[in-house]
């Protein structure tokens, strides 16, 4: 994979579709992801975006912002500003981080590209910051995490998408899910507010255990298809990627929304009045119990 620095104008960018009712901004620390070429990048939304990709397959390069922190302290006054007329309905000034890369890559903690960021929004926070990863290593930022959350509204939501290590054909998760339910486990217990985000959802080969663990160490959990959940009303972008085929070897049924539907109502009994579907779940808004 390639490595290369680079520089961010406004590393603070207006949301719109998909992510718009959640934040009124996406920020992200990298461009490219190390995790491209492991199981959460076969089906990867952002792999279609070729004007990001720069005809580099994904996987192949990761863009260190080095300037991200400084790109957000130029120009978080202005974008608070915009945000709070233009967003008040959605909490003001809200921060996904990140939306179309990991920023818990094994690389961060080599150029420590997103702990400047975070460290800055400790100076000037947001209203509210979503901590999105598919890593088990956000708990290397414990502490900084921690403290933010005392300035900010802070959820942290840990992608864990199967309870399977592996699906046929395809290669294994970049962090494993054991590692990953831990992390939410100990971020819930240093007392932050914690989100196991299934998105997307893969074939869950025991659904009642794997929602009352998620139960146990979570405070929600979201739920969300490649189907309406890639950016294509139809799923068409994961379709035309190996992953419904390898999630169709190990449960047919699993390839089309109704799977979501049943695994929604197995969550409710477990985790009522804290399950989230689709964007309404990134979104913070949750089933009535």
């Amino acid at each position: 994979m390639e490595i290369v620095s680079g520089e961010v104008r406004n590393v603070l960018t207006r949301t719109s579709g998909y992510l718009k009712s959640v934040t009124s901004h996406s920020l992200q620390p990298y461009r490219g992801c190390a995790f491209g070429r492991s199981l959460c990048g076969v089906g990867c939304y952002v792999q279609h975006n070729r004007r990001l990709l720069g005809g580099t397959p994904w996987g192949g390069f990761l863009e260190v912002r080095e300037n991200a922190a400084e790109s957000y302290l130029a120009h978080v006054g202005r974008e608070r500003r915009w945000a709070r007329r233009a967003r008040s309905a959605h909490g003001g000034f809200g921060v996904f981080l990140s939306s179309s890369t990991e920023p818990f890559l094994p690389q961060e903690f080599r150029f420590g590209a997103t702990r400047r960021v975070l460290e800055a929004m400790l100076d000037e926070p947001p209203d509210l910051l979503v901590l999105q990863t598919h890593s088990h290593r956000v708990v290397e930022y414990l502490e900084l995490v921690r403290r933010l959350a005392e300035r900010c509204r802070l959820r942290v939501h840990v992608s864990i998408e199967t309870d399977l290590e592996r699906l046929p054909g395809l290669p294994g998760h970049a962090s494993p899910v054991e590692k990953r339910f831990a992390a939410v486990r100990a971020l819930t217990e240093a007392g932050l507010e914690t989100v196991v985000t299934v998105s997307p959802l893969l074939p869950i080969r025991n659904p009642e255990a794997f929602f009352a663990r998620v139960a146990a160490c979570a405070g929600a959990v979201v739920v969300d298809h490649f189907i309406g959940g890639d950016g294509s009303a139809d799923g068409g972008r994961t379709r035309a990627t190996p992953l419904p085929a390898a999630m169709a070897e190990v449960e047919p049924r699993s390839v089309e929304l109704a799977y979501r539907e049943l695994m929604v109502e197995i969550a409710r009994r477990h985790l009522p009045g804290r399950v989230g579907v689709s964007i309404d779940g990134f979104a913070g808004r949750y089933l009535p119990a």
